[in-house]
């Protein structure tokens, strides 16, 4: 094929064309992207609420074989046939639902979403490959991938060898202020926790007991706190809750709603690219290691790549896990003595099941990077690296100098990834946390039909979106060096994974109309012994059956016999394993712990 690096191009898929077609809330996301990254369609995308089969995307043009991805729900066998039956299948619904004690649908459309995602980086990775000499690939997706990927931290901690070291009960914030503002509350430091209810004179035994859900709540998925800590903030005016945040180091932020959210929205990507100054003459290709060609049995398209990734938490080990399932080399830096988070129960042999969902296969460097000596040696490995990625508190590379600058100087070739909460986009910013971001950003009324009081979701939504992004991010880039021979700088948010799932809501509140979606959406229906969703397009005539009196499989047999759809709701992930709608997909990995499929297929 033509070598795409000699084309001038500013953005990775400049020059490329694309066609998608398929559930529309899936190939909406694909095309918003698509178009972003610098492709262009001549044919319209789908749109509206229905749900289409799977179909696909196909990339041509720039010098390149064309690449094609296929995503759809899921196996026509296993009868998940849209968002709510996926959420329903996965456990999305039974972690989502751990805060109120019942099974919840996501009012927000989280399954397909990330589904289109993966299908871009999909394509993108198959480019990547193609232009470090491997052969064009197809890759297929599916929601039922994603909805498993989304949930793999807690199905990992239900499979352990030990329970959980918090109690799973309904409970959590958000708090309630006396002149009514919902907040949210976050702090890192238990000394501050105590400090910010201490000056809001609340009970000591109800800020002690209170602390370990609250800390929890990010494996838990749900915040079983005393009842005297929700009484203390609605005996508060708004401006007395602040004053004690700003005194005692804790932050709140008030809820924004979506229409707030629609009025302040820029319209900018959820990532930026920044080529970096220099690169090799004339465009050529970078340096370093040809992978594999894609195309043969068991290789990947990052085959011979190498990832650093000094990420802590979600965000940043979850897209550099992403990169490594695509073949990548991925290096942790972890500080002295190891991550502490390999600890965090509860275990399998030993070792955090949740960190072995995000960090298995990886190999671990200690690197103290408050010593010199040791950034030096930091500053070495990049140089022979393709990737370093980080998630750092703001500033923090910098004033380390490892930023993309400092690192540029020796590796002009490097993408230096950057996946933040906030990107610098918002000045009044709090604290770039998962639920502080969902509460500033309106996803806590998104995520909520409107019969519910909005509330961040305390399952870690952005986070893996926010991971989700950030590996596409950095397959752009990747493509982008190949196709200029410079360094790219990526930077990608957690505000961007927010106003992603968020899009077709705002788009509602920007034309006038009501943004969330209506009362009783992707509410499950009791059964005799369980629950069941219908398929959305079905809830209406679903709801009018009495099913409260029969097993779960006769309801569905039932619906089945009226024409309608719908799925049994995943109440114990642990059931997961054995569930037929995905048969042999979920093993374990060489510690015991669950680990779900990846979430594409090459071929």
């Amino acid at each position: 094929m033509a070598s795409p690096a000699t084309t001038q191009t500013v953005r990775p898929l400049d020059t490329l064309r694309f066609d998608t077609s398929g559930p529309p809330q899936i190939a909406r996301v694909v095309a918003d992207h698509l178009r972003l990254l610098g492709a262009r369609t001549d044919r319209p995308v789908p749109d509206g609420h229905g749900d289409a089969p799977a179909a696909g995307t196909t990339l041509t043009g720039g010098g390149f074989e064309p690449a094609h991805a296929t995503a759809g729900w899921a196996d026509p066998a296993s009868g998940l046939a849209d968002e709510a039956t996926v959420q329903a299948a996965t456990g999305m619904m039974a972690v989502h639902g751990r805060r109120d004690g019942t099974p919840r649908g996501l009012a927000v459309d989280y399954a397909a979403t990330a589904t289109a995602v993966l299908t871009v980086q999909g394509l993108l990775a198959n480019l990547v490959g193609q232009a470090r000499g491997g052969a064009a690939a197809a890759v297929t997706t599916g929601a039922d991938r994603a909805g498993l990927l989304a949930v793999s931290q807690y199905l990992a901690a239900a499979g352990a060898d030990e329970g959980e070291a918090a109690e799973i009960a309904a409970g959590g914030p958000p708090f309630t202020s006396a002149d009514g503002i919902l907040f949210e509350l976050e702090t890192l430091d238990p000394g501050a926790w105590a400090a910010f209810w201490k000056a809001l004179e609340a009970p000591q035994d109800a800020l002690r007991t209170g602390w370990r859900p609250f800390q929890f709540r990010y494996a838990t998925a749900c915040a079983p706190l005393p009842a005297a800590l929700h009484t203390t903030a609605r005996s508060h005016g708004w401006d007395r809750i602040r004053r004690a945040a700003a005194a005692s180091g804790a932050e709140v932020c008030a809820l924004r709603s979506l229409a707030d959210r629609a009025a302040e929205h820029d319209g900018a990507a959820p990532w930026f690219l920044t080529p970096m100054p220099g690169g090799a003459p004339g465009g050529a290709p970078v340096a370093g290691p040809v992978g594999a060609p894609v195309g043969e049995p068991g290789r990947r398209p990052l085959a011979g790549l190498t990832v650093l990734e000094a990420g802590r938490r979600i965000q940043a080990p979850l897209a550099a896990h992403l990169l490594g399932l695509l073949g990548a080399d991925v290096i942790r830096i972890e500080p002295p003595g190891g991550d502490p988070l390999r600890g965090m129960p509860p275990a399998c042999s030993g070792i955090s099941a949740r960190w072995l969902a995000l960090n298995r296969g990886k190999r671990a460097v200690e690197i103290d990077i408050k010593a010199e000596a040791d950034r030096d040696r930091l500053r070495e490995m990049a140089a022979h690296a393709d990737v370093f990625l980080h998630n750092w508190a703001p500033g923090k590379a910098a004033a380390l100098g490892l930023d993309a600058d400092d690192l540029a100087r020796v590796n002009p070739a490097l993408v230096h990834a950057y996946t933040s909460g906030w990107a610098g986009r918002l000045d009044d910013a709090p604290m770039g946390t998962d639920f502080m971001v969902q509460a500033r950003t309106g996803v806590g009324e998104a995520a909520r039909p409107a019969d519910e009081v909005p509330a961040p979701s305390l399952m870690t939504l952005l986070d893996v979106l926010g991971g989700l992004l950030g590996a596409e991010a950095v397959l752009a880039g990747l493509l982008l060096r190949e196709r200029t021979g410079r360094g790219v700088r990526v930077d990608s948010s957690l505000l961007g994974a927010a106003d992603t799932l968020t899009a077709p809501a705002l788009r509602r509140a920007a034309r006038g109309e009501d943004p969330r979606r209506p009362a009783g959406f992707r509410h499950p229906l009791a059964t005799a012994d369980g629950w069941i969703a219908p398929a959305d397009a079905d809830a209406r005539a679903a709801a009018g059956h009495d099913l409260r009196g029969l097993p779960t499989r006769e309801a569905l047999s039932r619906l089945r016999e009226h024409g309608l759809t719908a799925a049994a709701v995943t109440t114990e992930l642990s059931h997961l394993h054995h569930d037929p709608r995905f048969a042999g997909s979920i093993g374990r990995d060489a510690h015991g712990a669950p680990a779900v499929p990846d979430p594409w297929s090459f071929v």
